[in-house]
């Protein structure tokens, strides 16, 4: 696998497929079946399966192998060279709750970072054979072998916008009201989905995805999804995503601004 100063994108493209195939074979087996499900700890339930662990590792074998300067940023296992100039961000189960309960909304998320700047992002579906990717060309959606590049749709008012989060929880105070705010000037608002909901904004489905309580390896494979199809992803006052925290994905630049309005008070 070259390692040139300048990311080779095709040769990245082509592992991070080859990472979301294995991980895939290594999940899918133990959705909707009799899994046991442990809890990482703290007040709110935080869970975690064999499947995540099983399939982080398996991504992080073929990393070794393929690329063994860069560094690799996961949930479930100890950082390798977080401080390498390429670094692998890996979820392999974003939207472990939905995996547990059956529901097909749930995604390995990859992505790759150069100097901190995410260059590549991918999201693998693998139940449904859906996989979402960004990169240097653009976003594409690939749906049982058939490819097509994708684009956000054109939404400017947030009267006619489609609003999507992963669960009311992750709102809390003040956040819970200014959110509540939002979800009222919106046409429709929707609970679930986790890392699906960027594949769909980017897909052109919906029109804003905005979260709280998000780590790092949540949204950094996501921004070049997003962002390569044409549409904005920031924390909600603006700033950084890269960070996680409060996150805020538009499709259109106008309505980004005016939800951002509401929510950064």
């Amino acid at each position: 696998m070259p390692d040139p100063k300048e990311p080779d994108f095709a040769a990245y493209l082509d592992l991070a497929h080859t990472l979301a195939d294995r991980s895939g074979a290594v999940i899918l087996p133990h959705f909707r079946s009799d899994l046991a499900v442990d809890h990482k700890g703290g007040d709110s339930f935080d869970p975690v399966t064999v499947a995540d662990r099983d399939a982080e590792a398996a991504i992080r074998q073929l990393l070794a192998d393929a690329c063994p300067s860069h560094g690799v940023i996961g949930e479930e296992l100890a950082d390798t060279r977080p401080e390498a100039h390429y670094c692998w961000i890996i979820d392999p189960i974003d939207g472990t709750r939905a995996f547990i309960m059956g529901q097909p909304l749930w995604g390995t998320l990859l992505g790759l970072t150069a100097g901190g700047v995410p260059v590549l992002g991918m999201m693998d579906q693998p139940y449904t054979r859906e996989r979402f990717w960004g990169g240097e060309a653009g976003s594409f959606f690939r749906k049982d072998g058939a490819t097509r590049a994708i684009a956000t749709r054109a939404c400017p008012r947030l009267g006619d916008a489609v609003l999507a989060a992963t669960s009311p929880d992750m709102f809390t105070g003040a956040d819970a009201d200014r959110f509540a705010a939002l979800a009222g000037a919106v046409r429709l608002r929707r609970f679930g989905g986790d890392c699906y909901n960027y594949g769909l904004l980017a897909l052109g489905q919906i029109d804003l995805v905005a979260e709280a309580e998000l780590k790092p390896f949540d949204i950094l494979p996501l921004i070049p999804i997003v962002e390569r199809a044409g549409g904005v992803v920031t924390t909600w006052d603006g700033g950084d995503p890269r960070g996680g925290g409060r996150i805020l994905a538009a499709g259109d630049p106008k309505v980004h601004a005016a939800a951002m309005a509401m929510l950064s008070g």
